[in-house]
């Protein structure tokens, strides 16, 4: 630790005296009619016609470029929509530090039009915490909702329940717009419409402002935003024909005049999805199949307001709405050998489930640079009522219904305070409090099966701090953040009480360090701990659905498991591209994983398992991954990814024992290794013809459990776009072949294969229309808005 020390003082104290001889240029840009900050504008520093270094505004349009040696320059400033502007500067050992002020740009003659500006094409870019992947049009095309373009992304998979992993790893935290919300993560992502996303965020080792939860990490799916001068609009619609067919519509609008902007946006999903599968048991010889029917309706509104109360003050507003009605119809056929012990079990589920949020937030600019407060408080609710009905032929087995009632309640009050020291140091410091109160209830007219209710809460109160430089080459941040974690679950049924409790308080350590030898180079170490807690669905102990071998309930006694995390990338900028590498190391207390065992509570005969959650023993991972944007020529661009990941899991399983006929509970090890491939092809074949064609493979993964099979298939678009580019008309066939299909083979608890099957194979027909004469000055409303908060003096 000594050594490690030294060395970050010795590099900070090198870079400290070779900054002394370099200079740095700073101003602020705003509109010349308006007076209002430009956000997000270029900012170039040329010599003799040559591009040395730049960057990029802030919010609130002040720009800092740094690391310049004595020598005249020309600083060059474009954005979208304004005439590019330039100045002349000169650093000399006398004035190494010039301040260009208020610089007013001048619009074009002829201003934009339209909401929102979106690529033709997805790109990732590799941050200093994260890799971003900016959502074009032929990711939009790729499906209606969030859920069917995630296995699109680096990393990223999707599993045939809609269960989402980043790394081969589920635990993983979804945040929308930096924020979390009540609802499970395969519901939401169905919930989200594609063309409503404006970049996907992976941030695989946060830092110690974040919160701690997410052992793979955290994926923000940013949306789009508008303050755009006037009225906007921008409306999209599709269908998808699977084996029958889908809607999705979007209507996205917002108005802005003087100080206050007001935004909506409404959506909705609807269609039945169909899914089938099929589980052989080697062991008697039996075969379940399953067909299975979700006939969902979503629709999703968003409503709210920024007020621009000065230069230095702004308040916004928001609320979601999100309403969802399912009916779900599940058909189980078991076969025997003995055709007189089949069993038919028809079940329908009915479901009902709103999911209300409302934000609150506050911005203050001090008035040094980069000074800024910002104050917020979420508050989100759901409520989800579902009817129940099993309805069993054979096997001596009863009808039955049952009724699930869930509410729970989230508050998230958090206040972020950033000071940058100086034009190389930024201190940030923060403190955040998470207040969730759940309740559960279980009635049910199953024999021997009593009412019950659950009752989940916890409370979690954190204070964050980190410490950040940078110089011309090396930057660097150090933080920490103490957090105080309570859990109370009571679990009520035959008039006792089963209570669990967990109260503890830990601290979460990060550390980044980069180095930048060009501006085509940069590598990145980063070490951090995080913590993965249960959610209510893993500890709930009320059945998610029950078949007549499978009943999946949760474990009320998890614990949660913790991550040391190390990570190496390295960035390089190519000519027409760039390419992203990196390798990480984990260690894992008390992995949080599916288990089965055979239902104490059932006759041995008739084999029934259940399905649930535990944590499992010290385990390890490593992997690496690698993805790159490359543009062949001026019609072709590709964006390859791979990535590979080993575990070391270690567990107890229940192992039939061939004598005795009874389970023995056995500590089994393995190692599993999972690798997936990407590719994405862009090809245009004119100013409004656009194709793509998209690779997928995932490869085989072994388990302590069970082995899953390969999956890959190949999906082809195109694009067109008229009425000068408002409007565009979008098809992608996915799965051209109809090749994906989840299978696995298992030993135990029962030896085992099984395959389950959706609707992969299908086509989309998108339309877009974007509509309006506001002027498009894109202004972001805040910064805390995709969970980025920018300094100008620290490594970020």
């Amino acid at each position: 630790m000594k050594l490690k020390l030294f060395l970050i003082c010795m590099l900070a104290a090198i870079g400290n005296l070779y900054a002394q001889t370099q200079g740095s240029v700073t101003g602020k840009v705003v509109d010349k009619a308006s007076k209002e900050p430009i956000s997000y504008a270029t900012i170039a520093i040329k010599e003799n016609n040559k591009v040395v270094t730049g960057g990029i505004t802030e919010d609130n349009g002040s720009f800092t470029i740094g690391g310049l040696a004595p020598k005249s320059y020309v600083l060059e400033i474009q954005y979208m929509g304004y005439k590019t502007l330039t100045r002349s500067i000169i650093i000399t050992p006398e004035n190494k530090a010039v301040a260009l002020g208020t610089i007013a740009f001048e619009p074009e003659a002829k201003q934009l039009e339209g909401v929102t500006v979106v690529a033709e094409r997805s790109t990732i870019e590799q941050k200093i915490d994260r890799k971003v992947v900016n959502v074009g049009r032929d990711l939009t095309t790729a499906g209606a909702t969030a859920s069917d373009i995630m296995n699109n992304i680096p990393s990223v998979n999707v599993d045939q329940d809609g269960k989402i992993s980043l790394r081969g790893n589920e635990n993983v935290r979804i945040l929308v717009d930096g924020k979390p919300t009540n609802m499970d993560a395969s519901q939401l992502l169905k919930q989200i419409p594609s063309t409503s996303i404006k970049k996907i965020e992976l941030i695989t080792n946060p830092s110690a402002k974040y919160n701690p939860e997410g052992m793979s990490g955290i994926i923000n799916i940013v949306l789009h935003k508008n303050s755009n001068n006037g009225f906007n609009g921008n409306f999209n619609t599709g269908i998808t024909f699977g084996d029958v067919p889908k809607y999705n519509n979007t209507l996205d609008m917002n108005y802005r005049s003087g100080k206050v902007n007001f935004f909506g946006t409404y959506g909705n999903t609807l269609g039945e999805r169909l899914n089938e599968g099929e589980i052989k048991q080697f062991d008697d010889n039996s075969l379940q199949l399953f067909d299975i029917s979700n006939d969902n309706k979503t629709h999703m509104f968003k409503a709210g307001m920024d007020f621009y109360i000065n230069d230095k003050n702004t308040i916004s507003a928001y609320t979601n709405q999100s309403f969802t009605s399912g009916l779900g119809n599940v058909r189980t056929d078991l076969f025997f050998p003995n055709a007189a012990n089949n069993i038919t079990q028809k079940d329908i589920y009915d479901t009902d489930n709103v999911n209300s949020t409302y934000n609150l937030a506050y911005k203050h600019l001090f008035g040094k640079e980069g000074h800024t407060l910002d104050v917020e408080a979420n508050y989100n609710h759901t409520k989800s009522n579902q009817d129940a009905s099993f309805n069993p032929m054979g096997g001596g087995l009863n009808p039955y219904a049952d009724y699930v009632k869930d509410n729970r309640n989230s508050t998230i009050i958090n206040v972020d305070y950033v000071n940058p020291l100086n034009e190389k140091s930024t201190l940030e410091m923060g403190a955040e409090a998470r207040l969730m109160r759940t309740d559960n209830n279980y009635l049910t007219s199953r024999l021997n099966t009593p009412n019950a209710n659950f009752n989940y809460d916890v409370d979690i109160y954190s204070f964050y701090t980190t410490f950040g430089q940078k110089f011309k080459k090396f930057s660097y941040q150090l933080g920490a953040r103490l957090e105080s974690y309570k859990v109370q679950a009571d679990y009520f049924q035959n008039g006792q009480n089963a209570p669990f409790k967990n109260d503890y308080i830990t601290v979460y350590p990060s550390a980044y360090l980069t180095y930048t030898p060009t501006e085509k180079n940069q590598f990145q170490i980063s070490m951090s701990r995080r913590v993965d807690r249960p959610s209510v669905e893993q500890t709930k102990p009320i059945r998610e659905f029950s078949t007549p071998r499978v009943t999946s309930v949760g474990n009320p006694e998890l614990v949660p498991q913790f991550t040391n995390s190390v990570e190496v990338n390295y960035t390089r900028m190519l000519k027409n591209g760039s390419v992203t590498a990196g390798v990480y190391y984990r260690d894992i207390h008390d992995e949080i994983t599916r288990t089965f065992y055979p239902d104490p509570n059932a006759d041995p005969s008739t084999k029934k398992i259940i399905m649930s959650y535990t944590n499992f023993d010290k385990n390890l991972a490593y992997g690496f991954e690698v993805s790159a944007n490359y543009k062949f020529n001026s019609w072709w661009d590709v964006q390859p990814s791979v990535d590979f990941s080993n575990i070391r899991q270690k567990g107890v399983v229940a192992i039939k024992n061939d004598v005795t006929g009874d389970f023995d509970y056995t500590l089994k090890q393995i190692d599993a290794a999972a690798f997936n491939a990407r590719l994405n092809n862009n090809f245009k074949a004119s100013k409004s013809l656009r194709f793509s064609l998209f690779g997928f493979y995932r490869g085989p993964v072994d388990g302590v459990q069970a082995n899953s099979k390969a999956m890959y298939k190949i999906d082809a678009g195109t694009r067109y776009s008229f009425w000068a580019n408002k409007a565009s008309l979008s098809i992608r066939f996915n799965d051209i072949f109809k090749t994906m299909k989840y299978g696995f083979e298992s030993q135990n608890p029962y030896p085992g294969e099984g395959e389950f099957r959706w609707e992969s194979q299908s086509l989309f027909v998108g339309f877009n229309y974007m509509f309006g004469g506001g002027k498009n000055r894109a202004l972001q409303r805040k910064q805390r808005e995709d969970n980025t908060k920018q300094s100008s003096g620290g490594m970020f």
